[in-house]
């Protein structure tokens, strides 16, 4: 296929009444061509396999993220992980009430400033990440049977790239 061909907007069929009568076609001009529209259909792909393979565990992809935040890094404060994942304080507070509340992250406060909180998974924290882990084993590697390994490395490349040049969201700029 010659590469002017590849660039041509596309048609797809959906369907317009769920069970597959009369699907129109339905052309989405340059949109399969757009990097940012084709990001978030890949994300929302992704994400739906991650609610799949998560679901028994009871687990969001921004729960799951901060999770792996405070285990790699116990003793953080509320703060330092709303800026490195880019979640309004707000939004990381409610995340925290539920982890808290199913028991697998607790507050222990600062010895040095009373208004803050350093972050820590419990033992049932802690056991469910070893779970996790495995999950998401099966789950990358899902994904990376799709596009194969280096394919895999490959767009991870890509997209840091792309956050470098273009610079990561704010936790104004993005709910988690």
């Amino acid at each position: 296929m010659s590469k002017t061909a590849s660039l041509r907007p596309k048609r797809v069929s959906r369907r317009s009444d769920g069970n597959g009568d009369g699907a129109p076609e339905i052309d989405l001009g340059p949109l399969p061509n757009l990097a940012g529209y084709m990001l978030r259909r890949a994300q929302l792909a992704v994400f739906q396999d991650f609610w799949r393979n998560y679901a028994e565990l009871d687990i969001r992809p921004a729960q799951y993220a901060v999770l792996i935040v405070i285990e790699r890094n116990p003793g953080l404060r509320q703060s330092q992980i709303s800026s490195a994942l880019n979640i309004k304080r707000a939004n990381l507070v409610a995340l925290l009430d539920s982890l808290e509340g199913r028991g697998l992250a607790k507050r222990v406060p600062v010895a040095s400033d009373r208004r803050s909180y350093a972050l820590h998974l419990t033992e049932q924290g802690m056991a469910l990440m070893q779970k996790l882990a495995e999950v998401s084993a099966v789950h990358e590697a899902r994904v990376g049977a799709i596009i194969g390994e280096s394919g895999r490395k490959e767009l991870l490349r890509l997209l840091q790239g792309v956050t470098d040049a273009v610079g990561s969201p704010t936790a104004d700029d993005e709910d988690a």
